[in-house]
């Protein structure tokens, strides 16, 4: 008997019907004599609704309000799954995240588990419940219902697998498992059997929308065996998120990733001096708002230029920051551009082959395709492009890489 972790994103409990589906699948899982947990995720769009819904009221709302309203969604999920396994002649009980409890700091819109408690959990399983928890919420020291982010319910299921030391978690969407990039822009894209946590985790935080990206740092630190498989097919052992390297059927390149919600902030005429990148960017830290890539570019009169990317949909928070830092340290201009895009190459087998980056550039180059920022890591090169160049990039990238094709066995 295994304890397994499933989630179920919010295409997948898209309607009644699909609801059911879930109950049945999750079913033949405790027919085999499993113990399971089942995070569930909104109904799809219902989450978007609530926010609309807030901005109805306030153009910018309270944070605190946000997270009571937007929680609610997954509230009627878990309700609608547990009475639907009920229906299969099965125990069920649903959790809110305060019912757990999943402890979180305090940070709105966008918290960090801090705690789970599993003792009511264990309780349920082991009187042979299935456990449906409500994903993406939490409560914090002060009994404040706050969300995780958007995708904060993979982080869910894989935290809760992670609390419960289940045997496996398992992330059912409506892709049948990670591919080496969006079948929807390249139909040639190959779905993988394997990719290693590191791999996943610089995909996640590029753009992939497969996994949310501290769902998959969740799974590295504890070491959760972790899989993506399709809700909507009984077939296929979907993609195994694994430790192990084999590197002599390592590809050079496993996947590419991307990601339109960037916006990048410049600053101009900046003095030339020490500590002057931590005057700019202590107070983006300070307003909440994640910096991403990150490029400085000296001049010959004593100044300059300092660009970085944020969400697109922080770049007002951050332009109106970057005005107050401009009087205090003696800049010259704020300028700001949101029609851009990030394309990213990512591949363990980049540590043992030289001559990636020169042959991604010249692939961009053979499309006409202007790179302005360049970021590198061990495993991954990323470019920002403009957006309307995203697609053609991600096409020639895969082309040249040649992904599209099985890696040679050894």
């Amino acid at each position: 008997m295994a304890l397994i972790v499933q989630k179920y994103g919010g295409t997948s409990v898209g309607s009644v019907e699909r609801i059911r589906n879930v109950a049945e699948r999750v079913a033949k899982f405790k027919m085999l004599g499993h113990q399971v947990v089942v995070v569930v995720s909104a109904i799809s769009g219902e989450t978007n609704r609530l926010i609309a819904l807030a901005k109805e009221i306030n153009k910018d709302p309270d944070p605190r309000e946000l997270d009571v309203i937007v929680s609610t969604g997954e509230q009627v999920t878990i309700a609608l799954l547990a009475m639907a396994i009920k229906d299969l002649g099965l125990k069920a009980k649903s959790y809110t995240g305060w019912q757990v409890p999943l402890r979180t700091d305090n940070a709105y819109t966008k918290a960090r588990i801090e705690h789970i408690d599993d003792q009511a959990m264990r309780a349920d399983l082991n009187s042979g419940h299935v456990v449906v928890v409500a994903g993406f919420q939490g409560i914090d020291a002060d009994n404040n219902i706050t969300t995780l982010g958007r995708g904060g319910s993979d982080t869910t299921g894989v935290a809760l697998a992670a609390a419960l030391k289940a045997d496996e978690c398992q992330i059912y969407t409506d892709v049948d498992g990670v591919y080496t990039t969006d079948p929807r822009i390249v139909p040639e894209a190959r779905k993988l059997d394997t990719i290693t946590f590191e791999e996943m985790l610089e995909l996640a935080s590029l753009g992939s929308k497969v996994l949310q990206i501290r769902a998959v740092e969740f799974a590295g630190k504890y070491h959760i065996k972790l899989r993506v498989l399709s809700s909507f097919e009984d077939e296929g052992e979907g993609t195994l998120i694994t430790f192990e390297e084999n590197s002599m059927e390592q590809p050079v390149i496993s996947g590419i990733a991307f990601n339109r919600d960037e916006a990048k902030l410049t600053i101009l005429g900046v003095p030339d001096k020490p500590g002057v990148a931590g005057l700019i960017l202590a107070p983006i830290a300070d307003a909440n708002i994640d910096v991403d890539m990150i490029v400085q570019n000296v001049g010959h009169d004593g100044t300059t230029d300092f660009s970085f990317t944020v969400q697109r949909s922080e770049m007002k928070k951050a332009m109106d920051v970057l005005e107050i830092v401009k009087g205090a340290i003696g800049a010259r201009e704020v300028i700001g551009a949101d029609k851009i895009a990030k394309v990213s190459i990512v591949g363990v087998g980049m540590r043992t082959h030289a001559g990636i980056a020169s042959k991604m550039f010249k692939a961009l180059a053979a499309e006409n395709i202007n790179i302005q920022m360049i970021s590198t890591s061990e495993i991954k090169i990323s470019v920002v492009v403009e957006d309307k160049y995203m697609e053609l990039a991600v096409r020639a990238l895969h082309q040249a890489f040649e992904l599209d094709k099985e890696p040679a066995s050894a």
